[in-house]
Formats: structure tokens, C-alpha cells, sequence
């Protein structure tokens, strides 16, 4: 891995994915469990003025993640993550799909399949999410409703809160988990 910043953002409709990779100027360590502790996932996951809020969270083989997207005027999307495969440090799948707030998937909806790798070179860590989308339909939708944007932003909601929780690194305690 090259020391530059990588940011990269690709959708490839014909195999019905979207590819994202990002590097990030922290340890693997420490962007390892902004991605799989709840409470630092839902200080980054949502783009502002969003938020997301964790319900119940089993980081786990067979385990799953129920959160919401939470609006300025109180409304919530649901959100489900199926985890599939962990490997520690290294990589972690999740079928991600819509839901309500017990967890109940629509049958009727489709959803992704998202693989999370982690590397580190010198102190930064490259993040790349191979997300697949089960129709062209799903992916379209997903394209059309901001994606993109909204998930870009949310990986600069990560950038600001590894930087702070490096700058808080020497002092850690319970303020470490604290929104930013």
C-alpha cells in the first residue's frame, strides 16, 4: 500500500456491485473496532445531520447488528446486518438488509452482501468494502437514493473520529467512546 490517500468509489452495474476503497491515517487496531463496536460505530455510520443509533449488536459468526438511521425530525430507517464471516483483524461479511425495529426483513425487498477488508502499512489502514447487490433493481435504487454520497460522507464522519480518538489515545477512559 502506497503512503498517498486512497479514495475510491466504483459501481460496476453488470455485476451488481460497487467497490469502495478507502486508507486512513490510523492503526488497523484501532479502525478494526470503529467497525465492530457498536458505540463507535453509530458516532460515524449515519452522514450528518443523521445519526445512527444501535438497537442490539452481536459481533459474531451467525450474529447480527439492528440499528437506525435516525432523522433531525425523529424518523427512523431500520437496518439489519446478518454477519457471516470473521476473520479478526483481517475481514468480516454481512447481508445487509431493510427492516422495522424487531428486526423482521420485507420479503419482498432485496438487499447486499457486503465483504470488509482491513490492511495496515506504516500506520495507515486501507478499508475496502466489496458490496454486491442481489438486482440491478436493488443497486439502482441504492445509486438513485445518494449512496454515494451519504456513505462518502459517513467515511469522513471515520476520518474525524479516528483523528480524535488518536489524539485521545494517550489518555484513554471513558470519554474514549464519547461522540466527538
Amino acid at each position: 500500500m502506497t503512503q498517498g490517500k486512497i479514495d475510491n468509489f466504483v459501481v460496476d452495474k453488470d455485476n451488481l456491485a460497487v467497490k469502495v476503497e478507502r486508507s486512513f491515517d490510523a492503526p488497523l487496531d484501532l479502525v478494526w473496532s470503529a467497525w465492530t463496536e457498536a458505540d463507535l460505530l453509530d458516532q460515524w455510520w449515519a452522514p450528518k445531520p443523521w445519526k445512527a443509533e444501535t438497537k442490539s449488536m452481536d459481533f459474531s459468526e451467525g450474529g447480527r447488528r439492528l440499528y437506525a438511521m435516525v432523522g433531525t425530525q425523529g424518523e427512523r430507517h431500520w437496518g439489519l446486518w446478518n454477519f457471516s464471516k470473521i476473520t479478526p483483524r483481517t475481514s468480516f461479511t454481512y447481508r445487509s438488509l431493510f427492516c422495522d425495529e424487531n428486526g423482521n426483513v420485507n420479503p419482498a425487498t432485496t438487499g447486499s452482501t457486503w465483504v470488509n477488508s482491513f490492511s495496515e502499512s506504516k500506520g495507515i489502514t486501507l478499508v475496502t468494502n466489496d458490496i454486491r447487490c442481489d438486482s440491478i433493481a436493488h443497486l439502482e435504487a441504492q445509486i438513485k437514493m445518494g449512496f454515494k454520497e451519504g456513505y462518502s460522507m459517513g467515511l469522513g464522519n471515520l476520518e474525524e473520529l479516528l483523528a480524535h480518538l488518536r489524539k485521545t489515545a494517550l489518555a484513554p477512559g471513558p470519554d474514549l467512546l464519547k461522540q466527538y
